[in-house]
């Protein structure tokens, strides 16, 4: 629907078109159009809300800065039997009472605590879930590199900032940039805390059934691939990464159930071919880390490894396309962003690659949960 004002799109008779959004959003930015709206009765519900809405954005990085304060002090854990004062927390965590209070208060507000009436606070089920889901501590952790690279989120923009995230994960520069054991050691054991739960939403789908030899590309310390052995106890799986990072994984597997079933092999997907004889590959968090360059190079390696009718599943945080949402076109495309090469990417984005570079039936099955994984799976042609 259109309206013909002034300003906007040129329209017919020298007139502007704008859509019915944008007459509305020039309505409310009026002095006083808000203060009108919040006495209305039909009005009154929206404005409220609108209004909570925005403030939660004002203050969302005062609320995660609480939150990693939890995290830091191991709040949560100190909870998990039973319900204590703000004084008896304050005691363990080195912090005055007062402080403590301010931040169980915080904690409670956020859902993470609850106030009982003796004026205790105990552990809720969002707070256990934060301490049970694996890895979600440690990212929450690692936020304070992220934090500093978004102190001038415009500079960042610009390109001005020499972010520390590209010096985090200096892998997605080549294999020389990650040749040392002790970096690669860094960036695999956090990948690996946070893997568990991508993996099984990437297979929960079912999207490899039938393959009889996996290689996961990009595998880090093995993770994907050990779920992968675990949920298709008939496949073969070899995972290919980086020679540090493979000696990690080779170390990691070697005291797993499944270890025996999994090949590791070490080389640069950039530099090296890929090995073959495997009718299955996975992509697991790994084109978002680079540039469609790279992508570009690293799809017709895949394409040229697999067999005909070999398929190929993507599984990683997207953006929303057309429909934009949280967690990929703000979370993960800022961190992608400090990163310095990648990029986030929408399922429609990620398909039109895969289809440039050759492959057919390419499939977006419904994410589980979209904040942890989208997947995208593909077939070479016969």
């Amino acid at each position: 629907m259109t309206l013909e004002i002034e300003g906007g799109i040129p329209g017919p008779a020298g007139k502007q078109r704008v859509d019915l959004r944008t007459r509305i959003a020039r309505l409310a930015v009026r002095p006083g159009v808000q203060a009108w709206a919040a006495k209305m009765p039909g009005f009154r519900g929206k404005t409220r809300s609108e209004g909570a809405a925005l403030f939660d954005l004002v203050q969302g990085f005062v609320a995660s800065q609480a939150l990693r304060a939890v995290v830091e002090l191991r709040l949560l854990h100190r909870l998990i039997d039973g319900p204590l004062p703000a004084e008896a927390l304050a005691s363990a965590a080195g912090v005055s009472a007062d402080r403590m209070a301010l931040l169980c208060q915080a904690a409670a507000a956020l859902g993470l605590m609850h106030r009982r009436r003796d004026g205790r606070y105990g552990i809720t089920t969002r707070g256990a879930a934060l301490i049970g889901v694996p890895g979600l501590e440690a990212m929450i952790a690692h936020h304070d590199v992220l934090y500093r690279d978004l102190a001038d989120p415009v500079a960042l923009l610009r390109g001005e900032v020499n972010t520390e995230l590209a010096h985090f994960w200096p892998y997605v520069f080549g294999a020389g940039a990650a040749e040392d054991p002790a970096t690669a050691q860094r960036y695999s054991a956090l990948m690996a805390d946070s893997q568990a739960l991508v993996a099984n939403d990437a297979l929960s789908t079912q999207p490899l059934k039938g393959a009889r030899r996996l290689m996961d590309v990009g595998g880090g310390s093995g993770a994907f691939a050990e779920a992968a052995a675990r949920a298709m106890p008939d496949v073969a799986v070899t995972l290919f990464d980086l020679p540090a990072v493979a000696d990690a994984a080779r170390q990691r597997l070697g005291g797993s159930d499944v270890g025996h079933r999994i090949a590791v092999a070490g080389g640069s997907f950039r530099d090296d071919p890929l090995p073959d004889g495997h009718d299955a590959i996975s992509l697991i968090r790994v084109l978002y880390d680079h540039k469609d360059e790279t992508v570009r190079g690293l799809l017709a390696k895949v394409y040229d490894a697999l067999p005909p009718g070999g398929r190929l599943l993507v599984a990683e945080p997207m953006s929303g396309g057309a429909a934009p949402e949280r967690a990929g076109d703000v979370y993960f495309a800022f961190y992608c962003l400090a990163m310095g090469t990648g990029t986030v990417r929408s399922a429609a984005r990620i398909g039109a690659l895969l289809k440039e570079t050759g492959f057919s039936q390419i499939s977006t099955p419904r994410a589980v949960r979209p904040y942890v994984t989208s997947v995208v799976t593909a077939r070479k042609p016969d």
